[in-house]
């Protein structure tokens, strides 16, 4: 099956930032969704969304990525997927010396292990195509420290370097990886946090930024970018 036919699998794409990529997916494009999270319920509200949105053709996929034995179960051949996008994570907003272990491990878990498991499960299938895309949503918090979430940007400093070194594995292949350092985006992490929310990036600008990854030649790859929000960062980040 042709690239341009091939289906979309979202991490996380049952709500917050993975859920606005497919929604945009399934308003501009042909590509069948396949939506991965945990919420079974959530993910089918997210099916019903995405079809009314135009999607042409949605699966669904309850399962914890941080879960090796489960995801190695998923018979990703059926799904046919030829556009990657490591989306599901976690915030955590407490400093270091307040960060229990289990915390600490559970964001490397979910911000930066997930992504490993699913690229690795289904990264033999992608080797077969014309071509693919895997994009790994990163953090600005993935290039500094943040003095009031260290776990996470810890998990995403190790979710954009495990990018680059794939990005320098696949460089001879027809496979191409790209990181989104995104800033300060609009998601339901922000809901318990006093910020400006509507100063935050809209997360469907995020959509239409693959899309267009999507639609460059096979010549050429955007290895990093960084999107943030107009007026910078967002008080009190």
């Amino acid at each position: 099956m042709s690239f341009q036919r091939s289906s979309v699998l979202i991490t996380g794409g049952s709500k917050g930032i993975g859920l606005s990529i497919a929604k945009v997916f399934s308003r501009e494009t042909d590509h069948p969704l396949v939506l991965i999270a945990r919420n079974r319920d959530e993910l089918e509200e997210a099916k019903e969304i995405c079809l009314e949105d135009g999607a042409t053709e949605v699966h669904t996929i309850s399962v914890d990525i941080t879960d090796k034995n489960a995801v190695s179960n998923i018979p990703f051949t059926d799904y046919d997927p030829g556009i990657i996008i490591n989306n599901a994570g976690s915030f955590l907003f407490k400093k270091l010396k307040d960060t229990s272990v289990e915390e600490f491990d559970r964001q490397f878990q979910i911000n930066a292990f997930g992504a490993f498991n699913i690229t690795k499960s289904i990264l033999p299938e992608l080797e077969k195509k014309e071509r693919g895309l895997i994009v790994n949503i990163c953090s600005m918090g993935s290039l500094e420290g943040l003095k009031d979430s260290g776990a996470y940007s810890m998990s995403k400093h190790a979710l954009l370097g495990y990018t680059r070194s794939l990005r320098k594995e696949l460089m001879n292949s027809k496979i191409a990886v790209s990181a989104i350092n995104l800033g300060q985006t609009y998601s339901t992490s922000w809901q318990d946090v006093d910020i400006a929310q509507e100063k935050l990036i809209d997360p469907e600008d995020v959509g239409k930024l693959i899309i267009s990854l999507s639609q460059l030649s096979i010549r050429s790859v955007v290895e990093e970018i960084t999107l943030m929000p107009q007026g910078g960062k967002v008080a009190p980040m």
